[in-house]
């Protein structure tokens, strides 16, 4: 039997930043996922929070090369609807930053995080699947799929939407669909996107063009699944030329890289984000579609819950009671970001003039709003800040 103080099941993102994350704050961690089986061709944009905590694990620098800053995020409705919204641009240095974020290709943040496991002396890795968990009042205990054992104080579950984990905890999901697909790309122009994220609103759901170094940019294109369909039958160059379109030209020339997936939506969140030994992180607790790049910055939020709870310099036990806390601290966040991802994706699809009406005005609202816009965008990099200075901003308002 082998004993550690934390077992990290999964070695996607979430899990390996987990894994180092509660390693270098003090505690023994296994990290058990087997090797990836292919190559990850998705994309991923970290916000300035998530910046910054890449920055203090030490992953940033090594990072940074195969990443493209967003330095201006625009909104453009494309529907062909009665009633359209105003092009709405939000830009980084409105709030003193640099840029809201960057993206990058998921392959070069996973080379990176390897490294970094390898080289943690906490960490030690097992590249074998969990084959039975049991989670105890005491103990978790865990047989891998070679038989081995594994002993642990505490077990986060990192293993996505299925997550073996969180069925051994006991813990049920709720799930919903929706009647989309998302094709995800990635694309090189002939003009520059001068770190640009333009994000079309159409009546099937967003058309997302997020910047990569040099003149590339990724796609995340919602459609209704016969389109998606449609739009993976065409050649490279027919579909090059539906992008092109799509974009009205705005960088030029399309060229689609090879290995274009198709993803269908859906949303899913666990019961209860953690129970005694155990919390859930990642699609293991919360999963949604890929809109507003929230999915991967709200498990870096749980990977920040985790090391408050989880670490101890002073080398104190792991309490048992551990996994309750993490899911009372974050409940709220977990809940409200599902929330507000799951009504703007409604709200495309609506066809209802009411809700076309509310969310044109809200964009209109944005455009000529500056003090809103800003609230909106420091939310955005750095959830919880802004919300809590919205009293201070409705009495500035007031008294004026």
């Amino acid at each position: 039997m082998t004993d550690f103080e934390i077992a990290v099941v999964g070695g996607g993102l979430a899990g390996s930043i987990a894994a180092i994350a509660l390693a270098r704050g003090g505690r023994r961690v296994a990290l058990v996922a087997p090797s990836p089986l292919a190559e990850d061709k998705r994309t991923t944009a970290l916000m300035d929070q998530s910046i910054r905590m890449m920055e203090r694990l030490g992953l940033w620098d090594a990072v940074r090369p195969a990443a493209a800053a967003l330095s201006t995020m625009q909104i453009i409705d494309g529907t062909n609807r009665l009633l359209r919204a105003p092009v709405v641009a939000f830009r980084s240095a409105e709030i003193g930053l640099e840029a809201f974020g960057y993206n990058m290709p998921n392959s070069a943040l996973l080379k990176v995080l390897a490294e970094a496991v390898a080289a943690e002396p906490n960490i030690t890795r097992f590249t074998a699947a969990a084959q039975h968990i049991v989670v105890g009042p005491d103990k978790v205990m865990i047989t891998l799929d070679g038989g081995e054992n594994l002993e642990a104080d505490f077990i986060v579950g990192a293993d996505g939407r299925k997550s073996k984990v969180r069925q051994s905890a006991g813990i049920d999901v709720r799930t919903w669909s929706y009647p989309q697909t998302a094709l995800v790309l990635n694309f090189a122009h002939g003009v520059p996107h001068r770190n640009t994220s333009t994000e079309f609103h159409g009546e099937s759901g967003p058309f997302t063009q997020v910047p990569l170094p040099g003149q590339r940019s990724s796609l995340v294109w919602v459609v209704d699944p016969k389109q998606a369909d449609q739009l993976l039958s065409l050649s490279v160059e027919e579909l090059s030329l539906a992008v092109e379109t799509r974009m009205q030209s705005m960088l030029g020339k399309v060229t689609v890289e090879e290995g274009v997936q198709a993803w269908p939506l859906s949303g899913m969140t666990a019961n209860r984000y953690g129970k005694g030994r155990a919390a859930f992180i990642g699609e293991a607790g919360h999963a949604f579609p890929p809109i507003g790049a929230q999915g991967l910055n709200l498990s870096l939020r749980d990977i920040a819950a985790l090391e408050d709870i989880l670490c101890d310099r002073t080398g104190r036990p792991i309490p048992a009671d551990a996994g309750d806390r993490f899911d009372a601290k974050r409940r709220v966040d977990v809940i409200s970001r599902t929330a507000s991802v799951d009504l703007l994706n409604r709200s495309l699809l609506s066809s209802l003039l009411p809700v076309q009406m509310l969310r044109a005005a809200g964009l209109q609202v944005l455009s000529s709003l500056a003090p809103l816009r800003h609230l909106v965008m420091q939310e955005g990099v750095a959830p919880g800040r802004a919300l809590s200075s919205f009293p201070d901003f409705l009495r500035e308002k007031i008294r004026r």
